[in-house]
């Protein structure tokens, strides 16, 4: 697998990344309120780092099903003070947003990675990702956050998934962003339900082959780990880092993750006895 340039650093895949999970939002599935404050923010990204986070991906707004838009100007007061006091951690900094005027506002900050669940869909949103020297990851779902999971309905989910991943794959090169600054996400739980999820799971290895670009994989703590094995959010850290680790072994990239310090160490298990 090629080396991932990550804005301001290049990136070896050669084992998988773990990007740490920081939501600066008040109604986030699993940690909503937590990390509400630049400074309890900070505190975070930094014990997430020292737990062995690769990457540190900030959301100032939830994404979960039937969450609550918040304004443009809202989740740049969100993000941007966070980006900016984490500048000094020397490590890649996503934001996680689907709005043309926060990547622009994130960009400004220093970002590194533009982590966008709509696949720079939204107007604007191509041309900005473009415009800088930083990687993209280009997620599929279907409908928004506030209904997709409402009776979602699929004729062949891997098939269908991996047509639009490679339409964006595509079209994001055709705008200029080079094939090493791109990741793709199947975007497990946007707009599926969780036959479509376990689908998308097992046939994982078969589309990173195929679309031939690097995968980043998010199931930490979600809702198809509580339908699999019966436990509230705040009891799927075994769940989660047992997917984490399956997702890696199918070839994903990069995990996407609440619980670094679980994940790495199951990592690094995987690495020495697999």
């Amino acid at each position: 697998m090629q080396d991932f340039q990550c804005g301001r650093f290049r990136m070896s895949l050669a084992r998988p990344l773990v990007m740490g999970i920081l939501n600066v939002t008040p109604d986030s599935f699993s940690d909503g309120g937590n990390f509400d404050t630049c400074s309890k923010a900070v505190a975070h990204a930094e014990a997430l780092v020292n737990a062995g986070a690769d990457i540190i991906d900030i959301g100032g707004e939830s994404t979960r099903p039937g969450a609550t838009l918040v304004s443009v100007e809202d989740e740049i007061a969100r993000v941007v003070p966070v980006i900016s006091a984490l500048k000094s951690l020397n490590v890649p900094l996503s934001i996680d947003t689907r709005r043309p005027g926060v990547m622009h506002a994130a960009l400004e900050a220093g970002i590194d990675l533009i982590n966008d669940i709509a696949a720079l869909e939204e107007q604007g949103a191509l041309e900005a990702a473009a415009s800088a020297q930083v990687a993209v990851c280009l997620m599929h779902k279907r409908g928004e956050p506030q209904s997709m999971q409402t009776a979602p309905e699929y004729d062949d989910v891997v098939g269908e998934v991996t047509r639009y991943l490679a339409h964006r794959r595509d079209i994001a090169e055709a705008a200029g962003i080079s094939r090493d600054r791109i990741l793709l996400d199947p975007g497990f739980g946007f707009g599926k339900n969780l036959d479509h999820n376990i689908a998308l799971f097992k046939a994982m290895h078969q589309m990173i082959v195929e679309l031939d670009r690097p995968f980043l994989i998010g199931v930490s703590r979600k809702s198809m780990l509580g339908q699999i094995t019966g436990r509230p959010v705040a009891e799927r850290v075994i769940a989660s880092a047992a997917a984490a680790l399956l997702a890696a072994q199918a070839g994903a990239s990069v995990v996407r993750v609440h619980d670094v310090r679980e994940t790495v160490d199951a990592l690094k298990i995987l690495a020495a006895l697999q």
